[in-house]
């Protein structure tokens, strides 16, 4: 039988490997507010893939872990105005049914969700889109 891991035991892993990361893989994340107890609002960092239209671009995004999590999928918003075929171009919300988050399995981590949507930009669909003006944001 697996051993299912409490929602604030995996959160608390997920922040110290966050926290540990060397952005080598072009993602990064953390608590919004350092004393969040409840672990529930998060920061996410996608530094954009090279040889694509993101390149050379940093986009913030927040991350919603809720009372279900990981048993249900955060809700991930970018904050960087971002041309991409799963995010909402009104708002920078990632449709929840789209590739992870549509399909959500326990396993998945905040880390899954930014390191797709890293290579969701450097898919063939997305990769040359035409991006806002730098450093625009949703309001």
């Amino acid at each position: 039988m697996a051993v299912v891991v409490p929602r604030n035991f995996r959160l608390l892993d997920e922040l110290e490997k966050g926290q540990k990361g060397d952005c080598a893989s072009g993602v990064s994340w953390g608590l919004e507010v350092a004393d969040d107890i409840t672990l529930t609002l998060w920061n996410g960092t996608i530094f954009g893939p090279p040889g694509t239209a993101f390149e050379n671009r940093i986009y913030s995004l927040s991350v919603k872990c809720g009372p279900l999590y990981p048993d249900k999928p955060p809700e991930v918003k970018f904050h960087t105005q971002i041309n991409l075929g799963c995010a909402d171009a009104r708002n920078g919300s990632v449709k929840p049914t789209w590739g992870v988050v549509g399909n959500w399995r326990r396993e998945y981590t905040i880390e899954s969700v930014l390191d797709q949507l890293r290579r969701e930009m450097a898919s063939s669909a997305n990769r040359k889109l035409p991006q806002p003006p730098e450093g625009t944001m949703y309001t």
